[in-house]
């Protein structure tokens, strides 16, 4: 099969409305899979007031995508599933948290009282509205207003999220139930911030929330697609699910949510984030592991009430 890379997408934005609609969807003629893959941290789309805004180059922002997993799940809508990325970067915003995880030394005025100032992911600089690159390096230099964060929230995190929900829905409509594949890279060093920092990385990560967000069987087929490819696999360690994971895993009701990380090292330069020799070859393995998620019987999804 071969695979060529779409071209490198548009690096800078004016401003926040440009980013209309701030996600794609490739759907297939026909939704033959009750499978819906997501993308949301590799949007390359960054404003050009944020950049000015930010005391940190683009390259350096760059750090905080996870390049290019849209392209690498590539192969979901021709196998018969819908994929959906966002355009715009996480270090502008972030669509994998909760829609106003907010840090109040960030802004210049008081955040709204239904704000979650105090989650883990806000102390670690990593909210909604991220305070740091996944680095530890700091954003911005000046404090914003919250009307600036707002205005992000419902331009760009609130449409990704209800073209998520609408997917997942028409899913359940058509097959009874569906599966949430959120697609994530993740560094092959755990970082300064990491728990595991300093240490090597397995290839692939699987994070179910513990065995909360899906069946077993989802997340034991993934894993023998993966390992009968010769990758290496870890379960929720060092991540074990996101926000997306957590808030729409919900297998009891026919909903279920996994999370895959892809070692950074195994499909690109992480240095100068530009694709390696063995990209197409990771798209490949992306759809075979694909071919083996849709082989999953209905049956062996059934959670008890």
């Amino acid at each position: 099969m071969n695979i060529q890379p779409s071209p490198e997408p548009q690096r800078q934005s004016d401003q926040t409305g440009d980013l209309e609609p701030p996600f794609s969807v490739v759907a297939p003629s026909d939704q033959t899979l009750p499978l819906v893959f997501a993308s949301p941290h590799s949007g390359q789309s960054y404003p050009a007031a944020f950049i000015a805004a930010s005391g940190l180059d683009l390259l350096t922002l760059r750090r905080s995508e996870d390049s290019f997993v849209n392209e690498l799940f590539a192969l979901a809508p021709h196998c018969g599933a819908p994929l959906i990325h966002a355009l715009f970067p996480r270090a502008y915003l972030d669509a994998n948290r909760e829609p106003y995880e907010l840090d109040p030394g960030m802004f210049e005025d008081a955040l709204p009282a239904y704000a979650n100032t105090r989650s883990l992911r806000v102390a670690g600089g990593l909210g909604t509205v991220a305070r740091v690159v996944t680095d530890g390096a700091e954003i911005y230099t000046e404090k914003m207003a919250f009307a600036e964060a707002e205005d992000r929230i419902e331009k760009l995190y609130l449409p990704y999220h209800r073209a998520l929900k609408q997917l997942l829905d028409q899913t359940v409509d058509s097959f009874g139930y569906s599966i949430l594949i959120d697609c994530h890279s993740m560094p092959s060093v755990g970082g300064p911030m990491d728990e595991d920092r300093g240490h090597g990385r397995a290839d692939i990560v699987l994070g179910d929330r513990f065995g909360t967000s899906c069946a077993p069987a989802l997340t034991q087929c993934a894993e023998m697609a993966f390992t009968a490819l010769g990758y290496t696999v870890a379960r929720n360690n060092p991540y074990a699910g996101g926000y997306t994971t957590d808030h729409y895993g919900r297998p009891i009701r026919n909903i279920h949510a996994l999370q895959i990380e892809i070692n950074r090292g195994i499909y690109m330069d992480e240095s100068t984030l530009t694709r390696s020799t063995n990209f197409n070859q990771v798209v490949e393995d992306m759809g075979r592991v694909i071919e083996a998620l849709a082989q999953i019987e209905a049956v062996s999804l059934r959670m008890r009430r």
